[in-house]
């Protein structure tokens, strides 16, 4: 077998997991994996994440591709491709998945959703812990379904945060966690990481305009958001 054949077929196997072996790699897994990947670096870019707190995933199926635990997003490439089933169970990669896969696994069995994002935004993280609710100060809040709640603070990796993540996501795309960060889904990764930009913009301007002494921020109301999600429903080129 020459080199260029050898190449080829090396790029169609991945490990199978604890038990060892080889599986062919679905096609749509390898790009996926890439765009989970490429996702991955911007969120350290765009400074949502410091070191490697946060993870990302992408659901195919019955398959969730994950990042993994403690591995800095600037060394994963293809041979790290990391695969769970909606259990846990590692079913393609060598490496350990992050450990906070309940939280993925939990907004995927409850939701319609195709991607996580889960961040340490600072100005997130802050908001956290000064309300239950983030003030609605932008009518972005109706593209996750209204004003954005916060779950109640529970040790990172636990069902208490899951569970507590849900509660906060009902009839939402987005939450954050008390002391912890933020978590999103989208019906694709480029919609969540798109909400988690725009969730964490919504912070800045909530802090920025509440720390001017003596005045307070004008707020939109119930009827207010609900327009703009209505409106939202037909709002650019729709697919």
């Amino acid at each position: 077998m020459n080199e260029r054949r050898r190449n080829a077929v090396a790029s169609l196997l991945f490990s199978a997991g604890p038990s060892g072996g080889r599986r062919p790699v679905p096609p749509e897994w390898r790009s996926a994996w890439r765009e989970l990947v490429a996702a991955a670096r911007r969120t350290v870019t765009d400074g949502l994440v410091v070191g490697t707190s946060g993870n990302l995933s992408v659901r195919l199926g019955d398959t969730v591709l994950v990042t993994p635990s403690g591995v800095p997003y600037d060394r994963l490439g293809p041979r790290d491709l990391l695969a769970v089933d909606l259990e846990g169970r590692v079913v393609a990669g060598r490496l350990k998945p992050t450990s906070e896969l309940p939280l993925h696994l939990a907004v995927y069995r409850e939701t319609e959703a195709s991607a996580v994002v889960h961040t340490h935004a600072a100005r997130a993280t802050a908001v956290s812990t000064l309300v239950d609710e983030l003030p609605p100060i932008h009518y972005m809040a109706a593209a996750m379904g209204g004003p954005i709640r916060v779950a109640a603070y529970a040790t990172y990796g636990s069902d208490e945060l899951a569970d507590a993540a849900l509660t906060a996501l009902a009839d939402r795309s987005a939450c954050l966690l008390c002391n912890h960060g933020t978590l999103v889904y989208g019906r694709d990764l480029r919609q969540a990481m798109d909400h988690t930009a725009q969730l964490e913009w919504m912070c800045e301007v909530w802090l920025a305009a509440s720390s001017v002494p003596g005045l307070r921020p004008t707020l939109l109301t119930e009827a207010q958001l609900a327009e703009v999600a209505d409106r939202l429903r037909t709002y650019g080129n729709q697919r």
